[in-house]
């Protein structure tokens, strides 16, 4: 049985799909526990391929038994396997928080809303675990598609919003399928493994970087990669909270997790980092996104369209500390790619706790709302000092080695971009802070005091359980970079460092 868990934590999901879309027609209290139960089981099958990966090194599962490049085969190592725990712990915490918001907002959808919820997880983690660069495209799409979907479910302008991430998003994953269209013309293979055995015998080297100038701006694209982000800020800001504190904190993480397996497993770091001279270009461009997006968050005065500027900046950091291409840049990237996942999904989830409340996310409104509910918004300040990166919170530390890897790369620009930004991010969140604790009286109560109003324990629960996770991930972050990331490293360090 154990065999098969990187086969069973993609048919979970799938399959929890197909049985909440038939609870919608025949027992709609039937969908929750069927969605949960889906999660629940890939949730546990990827802690159980990731304690065999750190027993014994990857694991390589070829589906049917075909062997590549015919078939197509999973590949599972630390990095990879950390993601798939994240992908679905973010997805269960999230679904258990916004069930009473899911079932008021989608009463008459909710199997449809479940089906797309588990459709867009499978697709994260099939994205996450193939080694076909081809599946990956197919299972792109199938991320992509449902993503739309829930969003636009939120009518009105979610809808307008959905739309224009459907242009962005087709532009980026046709970018990358040409992309790989050249390298299956180039060495008739499509197995990532395969690949990266075969392209350095190749000859026209110019196909090859053609093809990762393909893969890699339609990655950017997808994973909103200023100045490639447009569709980001209003489809986030627009989206229904539930579809919101899902797509959030994964889309553009396991896009960045893909652009590092892209680089790591295929093209390999000796042409990425040594061959093509663009390394300095996306590092200065990194540096621009992260001063542009906080100058734009600052900006803001909605909560959730704030927040979705800051996934843009917190976009530029991994990006960039990746690119810096030493051990140092490279280890933050990959810990704040963890860290960001959980960090994003707490704001965005007091976030919609606040709405649940005060019906809205204008600063405005927020007047008031640490006396009205103070366990949410506890949890919103752990989230705040995480970003801004307060030590003890996960957020410092893989702060700590973007900037370390900065100053050793002697990309000192990017080093201080990184520490204004944090600047910038205490006065964001702290005004927010102001608004909510220092200004008591609610202008949209008619002055009256506020009064104790925290949103259900179902919503409560799981925010603060998130909150406690951010801690935890900053109290054990060396462990987190010796079993998820330091194994990768090295690699990386050996072929291109």
């Amino acid at each position: 049985m154990t065999d098969q868990l990187p086969a069973l934590i993609i048919i979970s999901p799938l399959l929890a799909a197909l049985l909440a879309n038939i609870a919608g027609w025949i027992q709609k209290r039937l969908c929750f526990p069927a969605a949960v139960a889906g999660l629940l089981a890939s949730f546990l099958c990827a802690a159980f391929l990731m304690r065999r990966v750190i027993a014994g090194g990857p694991v390589v599962y070829r589906l049917a038994g075909w062997n590549p490049p015919w078939g197509i085969s999973y590949y599972i190592d630390n990095l990879s396997g950390a993601v798939l725990i994240l992908v679905s712990l973010v997805a269960l915490i999230n679904m258990l928080a916004n069930r009473e918001v899911a079932l008021t907002m989608f009463e008459n959808r909710l199997g449809a809303f479940y089906s797309l919820y588990l459709l867009f997880v499978t697709g994260l983690m099939g994205i996450v675990i193939t080694g076909d660069a081809f599946n990956l495209y197919v299972l792109l799409e199938i991320a992509s598609l449902t993503g739309y979907a829930l969003i636009g479910m939120g009518g009105g302008r979610a809808r307008i919003s959905s739309l224009h991430y459907v242009f962005m998003g087709t532009i980026g994953a046709s970018l990358y399928l040409f992309g790989t269209g050249y390298l299956y013309m180039v060495t008739g293979s499509l197995n990532m493994a395969d690949l990266a055995a075969l392209l350095p015998q190749v000859e026209k080297v110019s196909l090859i970087e053609i093809s990762f100038i393909l893969c890699l701006v339609g990655l950017f694209i997808k994973m909103a990669f200023f100045p490639l982000h447009a569709w980001l800020p209003n489809a986030y800001s627009h989206a229904p909270g539930p579809s919101a504190s899902l797509i959030a904190p994964l889309t553009t993480k396991v896009m960045i997790y893909v652009m590092i397996r892209v680089v790591l497993s295929v093209y390999r770091p000796e042409f990425v980092f040594k061959a093509l001279p663009i390394r300095d270009l996306i590092i200065w461009i990194a540096v621009a996104a992260i001063l542009a997006g906080s100058v734009m968050a600052f900006k803001q005065r909605r909560l959730k369209r704030m927040l979705s500027y800051i996934i843009v900046v917190e976009v530029a950091y991994m990006v960039g500390g990746f690119w810096l291409g030493n051990a140092a840049g490279m280890t933050g990237a990959m810990l704040h790619l963890l860290n960001d996942a959980m960090m994003t999904l707490c704001l965005f989830l007091a976030a919609g706790s606040i709405v649940s409340r005060v019906m809205s996310d204008e600063f405005s409104y927020l007047q008031g709302v640490f006396q009205k509910m103070p366990f949410t918004m506890v949890a919103f300040v752990a989230g705040a000092l995480s970003v801004i990166g307060v030590p003890p919170t996960c957020g410092f530390f893989s702060k700590w080695y973007l900037i370390s890897g900065g100053i050793a790369a002697g990309q000192y620009g990017f080093a201080a971009a990184l520490i204004i930004s944090s600047l910038i991010n205490a006065l964001l969140f702290f005004r927010v802070i102001e608004i909510g604790y220092f200004e008591p009286f609610d202008m949209h109560s008619h002055g009256a005091e506020p009064v104790f109003e925290e949103a259900s324990a179902g919503m409560v629960v799981p925010l603060v359980a998130t909150a406690g996770l951010i801690l935890a991930m900053g109290f054990y972050a060396n462990t987190l970079v010796a079993w998820f990331i330091e194994p990768i490293v090295p690699v990386v360090l050996a072929g291109g460092g």
